[in-house]
């Protein structure tokens, strides 16, 4: 049973997108849409073994998921084949979370959102000292 201060509870990792093609009948076995349906959080999809888009379920990981691999005209739909997801139950630390992955994958990711949460900046005198050194370096090694 996780702690009650325990931001993100449960994890999936890597699962293919053919698990939302599985069927009983007509219907999703309902094992597997329990194991996501009714929890809330934050989703990686993959594009084999990278990193494509970060996004989050505010009210069922299975359901949004589900959106992004069965409908044709979503906009992720042609790009992934993977994904993995975090169980976050508190929505009040879904967008810190989420942000959290975004600006780790800066970058990576297809994301055109920006992260909720502050960038510390490298120091401009900082920034000085290392374009000198790179020229410096690039002269050096072109010698």
């Amino acid at each position: 049973m996780p702690f009650s201060h325990t931001v993100i509870t449960e994890y999936a990792q890597m699962w293919p997108r053919e698990v939302y093609y599985i069927k009983k009948g007509k219907y999703p076995i309902q094992s597997l849409k329990d194991s996501l349906h009714n929890k809330t959080g934050v989703y990686v999809l993959y594009r084999d073994d990278h990193p494509y888009y970060i996004g989050q379920a505010q009210k069922s990981l299975w359901r949004r998921i589900r959106d992004h691999a069965l409908r044709r005209n979503d906009r992720y739909y042609n790009f992934w084949n993977f994904f993995s997801v975090f169980v976050v139950p508190d929505k009040h630390h879904i967008d810190e979370v989420e942000g959290v992955l975004i600006a780790a994958l800066a970058g990576v990711t297809a994301n055109s959102k920006e992260p909720k949460i502050e960038p510390i900046l490298l120091p401009e005198d900082i920034v000085k000292i290392l374009n000198r050194e790179t020229i410096i370096s690039a002269h050096v090694i072109g010698s």
